[in-house]
């Protein structure tokens, strides 16, 4: 479901766990246009409500799963690592999850934390009416190739506290 995009799965998460628990989540993360959906390509999000999450997504994580987790976000299966995948600046340690879908138009999202030293970067590009996949796809990786264009590339031994930054696009 992390890996591979896996709708099936990720829906027996979400009963499991039930909306009132996601909503939750979105609420500590100070997410305020998020709202689930039956059909995930209904659900409500925005790119800075995606930003939020991902800037902080480990501390969100159970500590016990953490590295698992975080092993996973950087471990996308290579049919699935476009945009942002094949664009992300060399050096930086990338995690990231996708979704696109058919739900209420042809849409295509991306959302990602960018590591390299002490920097956090996360960023989030949503896209609607991309007219297809392909044409999606392509969509965010010139999208994220111009953000992340002249990338900063912070000083690996720097003893500076940790910095973060959101960059969230298309709202």
């Amino acid at each position: 479901m992390i890996t591979e995009s896996d709708n099936t799965a990720a829906t027996e998460v979400r009963d499991i766990v039930g909306n009132g628990a996601l909503q939750a989540l979105a609420n500590r993360v100070g997410m305020t246009h998020f709202a689930t959906a039956q059909i995930w390509g209904e659900t409500q999000i925005t790119a800075r409500d995606q930003t939020r999450l991902f800037l902080h997504i480990d501390g969100y994580i159970a500590r016990r799963h953490r590295a698992y987790a975080m092993r996973l976000l950087a471990s996308v299966v290579p049919s699935q690592r476009w945009g942002i995948g094949e664009v992300a600046p060399r050096g930086w340690k990338l995690y990231f999850k996708g979704g696109w879908g058919y739900g209420t138009g042809l849409l295509d999202h991306q959302v990602a934390l960018l590591v390299r030293g002490c920097t956090r970067v996360s960023v989030a590009v949503l896209t609607m009416y991309d007219g297809s996949h392909t044409y999606g796809k392509a969509t965010l990786r010139g999208i994220f190739s111009r953000l992340l264009r002249g990338f900063p590339r912070p000083n690996r031994t720097s003893r500076r506290p940790p910095r973060a930054i959101m960059y969230p696009a298309g709202e």
